[in-house]
């Protein structure tokens, strides 16, 4: 650390300090005023200082002392990050709990990782071996799986020693021949993206067991997404489900900015969760981190930097990790509010100008990639978008639509009618669904892509016959336009509605999402061929087949009776002459 340097306040605005005498370097982290409030300076004026200061400024007045330690805002990575719950700038909240109870004084903090724990660190190489940055030392069994930890990216040398035994983040497991010592935790200033060999193509998709989105709106391992939405159309929930049924290996979730109540929510029914792939608790493999909207705005901002720092440090271990934003648009405020108290020149609806830059660089730090040390790792971003007043045409939802490949649209008007997950089939998109449509083929069924488009022709028709309906009614159609508001009536139904809550319904594999839109396509079909002989369709909508295909989702044996119901399917239309 260099040498810390003493200055003192000359202005004050709210949570932006302007000091002299300290002569920081951009983004070096401050202590501002008798209390030592985190800060880090983000703007320099000659000989003075701008900060923005990660808590309340109330009480500090001009000619308070200001400390600059040398340094920028950093990350402590390591073992113990898994099962963690941090505020914006990385302090642990059950901590400052134990030392101050449910109100946080300023000033208070406390290290990221916990210093006196002991870890079974097991060594991965031996003596004389060379390594470079980013490679694999040893193993540390972690929440529900292994923490890999690695030699500091810019890190290099033969090893001289290495240890085997139980020891602290801080304790030296190893050393390399240049004298450097190797421990289980390294620090990374949050702002910067931690390197990698190579960035790959997203073609694998991330299976994330919710109907609508594998099989409409796929997103692909090192994909973005948005979800934007209005107030209560089910944000949350759907970033609930990705976390406990997505095939990624770690969830990093930054409540960024959200009420204080739904991060409560989150909080509480987290450690509760249980990850179905192995049956102990989702926090086994989760780090949450908590900055609601009556916390400081400036940590608000450094949140989102923070839990992409820590996805990076697991994706360098090969694992996939996956990212909730919730959400972007408060982070956006808060960048908002800053850049006004430096009175630069406000953008469109007063954002700052470099509103969309910034969000690129968020998002341009997922991906799946060639880590340093060989394996390959992922990051997917999935940031949730609260427009206000549900208005999509606002800066930060077109200006995160740019940015993002998949477009999961909540909406309003299918929350009151009680379907969920409340995406608008019309409006939504993904970009990916060319790219992966080889995995699905090789993996899943030959005409998943066919059936796909199947759906989606159908919905599009549905939406097209629903404006003459309003018009005339649907009586007045001829039955094989009514037999398609039918089928896609079956579709949203029976297929796109998910009960998030059902022990059976919550979660649908590939081969089962195949199997289902399969068996509706088919009744379609059927159904078609006994309207062309002129059967009427109350009777081919009165046959027991249409019924039970709806009920099979909640069903325990939903794989067998989704092959029995092929068989039932033919004996009944042969009964009608088909």
């Amino acid at each position: 650390m260099e040498e810390q340097k003493r200055g003192r306040i000359v202005r004050v605005a709210g949570p932006v300090v302007t000091a002299e005498g300290i002569s920081p370097r951009m983004y070096d982290v401050v202590l501002v005023g008798d209390l030592s409030l985190m800060g880090e300076v983000i703007k320099l004026i000659g000989d003075k200082a701008v900060v923005q200061v990660y808590e309340d400024t109330s009480g500090i007045r001009p000619g308070e002392q200001v400390t600059n330690t040398g340094e920028p805002l950093q990350a402590e990575l390591g073992p113990g990050l898994l099962s963690s719950i941090y505020d914006g700038v990385q302090r642990p909240l059950p901590v400052l709990k134990e030392k101050e109870g449910d109100f946080v004084s300023r000033g208070v903090t406390a290290p990221g990782l916990d210093r006196a724990t002991k870890w079974r660190f097991v060594p991965k190489v031996k003596k004389g071996d060379e390594l470079q940055g980013g490679m694999v030392i040893g193993e540390v069994p972690e929440g529900n799986l292994v923490h890999r930890v690695l030699v500091p990216p810019k890190v290099h040398g033969r090893v001289k020693a290495i240890s085997e035994g139980e020891f602290s983040i801080e304790d030296v497991v190893g050393e390399l021949e240049t004298g450097h010592g190797l421990t289980m935790m390294q620090r990374w200033p949050v702002r910067t993206p931690r390197p990698y060999a190579e960035k790959l193509l997203p073609d694998i998709p991330l299976v994330t067991g919710q109907r609508i989105l594998d099989m409409l709106f796929p997103l692909a391992k090192g994909g973005t997404a948005a979800i934007p939405g209005g107030f209560g159309t089910g944000k949350t929930v759907t970033s609930q489900q990705l976390s406990k049924w997505s095939d990624a290996h770690i969830v990093v979730y930054v409540g960024c900015g959200e009420r204080g109540n739904e991060m409560t929510e989150v909080l509480t029914s987290f450690p509760e969760l249980e990850d179905p792939k192995t049956g102990k608790p989702l926090m086994g493999r989760t780090t949450l981190i908590a900055n609601t909207s009556n916390m400081p705005v400036a940590a608000r901002e450094a949140s989102v930097y923070t839990g992409i720092t820590v996805a990076e440090y697991y994706r360098d271990m090969g694992y996939d990790v996956s990212l909730m934003a919730d959400s972007t648009s408060r982070w956006a405020e808060a960048m908002r509010e800053i850049s006004s108290r430096l009175e630069e020149m406000p953008g469109e609806e007063g954002y700052p100008a470099y509103l969309a830059s910034r969000l690129s660089e968020f998002y341009e730090r997922c991906g799946r990639v060639k880590t340093l040390s060989g394996p390959t790792g992922s990051i997917s971003v999935i940031g949730a978008v609260s427009p206000s007043g549900g208005d999509f045409s606002e800066p930060v939802t077109q200006n995160t639509l740019r940015i993002v490949k998949v477009f999961w649209a909540l909406d309003s008007k299918l929350r009151e009618r009680r379907h969920f997950p409340a995406i608008n089939w019309l409006t939504s998109y993904s970009l990916y669904s060319p790219i992966l449509e080889e995995w699905y083929r090789k993996n899943v069924a030959e005409d998943w892509s066919s059936l796909r488009l199947w759906a989606m022709e159908t919905l599009q028709k549905e939406s097209e016959l629903q404006e003459i309906v309003q018009l005339v009614g649907s009586d007045a159609l001829p039955e094989e336009e009514r037999l398609t508001l039918d089928v896609a009536r079956m579709i949203r139904e029976f297929f796109l509605q998910q009960s998030a809550y059902h022990q059976v319904d919550t979660y649908s594999p590939l081969k089962r999402q195949y199997e289902y839109m399969k068996a509706i396509k088919k009744y379609s079909e059927l159904a078609k061929k006994a309207i062309s002989l002129e059967v009427t369709l109350d009777r081919v909508q009165a046959l027991k087949c249409r019924a039970n295909l709806g009920k099979l989702k909640f069903e325990d044996e939903i794989d067998t009776g989704l092959k029995e119901i092929g068989g039932q399917m033919e004996a009944e239309f042969s009964g009608l002459g088909v």
